[in-house]
């Protein structure tokens, strides 16, 4: 796939993910876990195709996957949800935001020790990391979602 499609359609991705969790959405599984599972999925499909990988490599990769799940849990823990019209929702705080400058500094540091401890640019798959840093707050979100005993919103259906 073309980089500059990619990285567009990521991009793409991300922006309406975060506007409408911005704005306050309905709480459904699809919407919570579906972006996470596709962005991770197409990091881990660009790693597999990687050529030159070393144990070094992968090594880091985990590394880094472990750490964008623990930060996207604790963003996870900032997000409102709530029940509105006897469903839940879910909605970006400041502080959410506040901890996505954070997480996202953490990354870079972490991907620039990587870097210089060896790990090669091809095994750091943008949408991996994008990916998992969203998985670990929709595992959150959707923990607190099932403890609120609130029903999740059902699926929008499509014209």
């Amino acid at each position: 796939m073309n980089v500059w499609l990619l990285a567009g359609l990521i991009t793409a991705v991300v922006i309406v993910v975060v506007i409408k969790r911005l704005i306050g959405e309905p709480l459904n599984a699809r919407d919570l876990f579906g972006p996470p599972v596709l962005l991770s999925g197409l990091g881990v499909w660009a790693l597999y195709k990687a050529e030159h990988l070393t144990g070094t490599d992968i090594t880091w990769a985990v590394g880094g996957v472990a750490l964008g799940i623990a930060l996207g849990a604790l963003r996870g823990t900032t997000v409102r949800v709530f029940e509105k019209q006897g469903v839940l929702w879910q909605r970006y705080t400041g502080r959410t935001f506040l901890v996505l400058v954070a997480s996202a500094a953490v990354m870079a540091g972490f991907g620039l020790l990587a870097t210089r401890m060896g790990m090669h640019e091809q095994a750091r798959p943008t949408q991996l990391s994008i990916g998992v840093g969203f998985l670990g707050e929709a595992l959150v979100i959707g923990a607190r979602g099932l403890a609120s005993g609130v029903p999740f919103a059902p699926e929008r259906r499509r014209a």
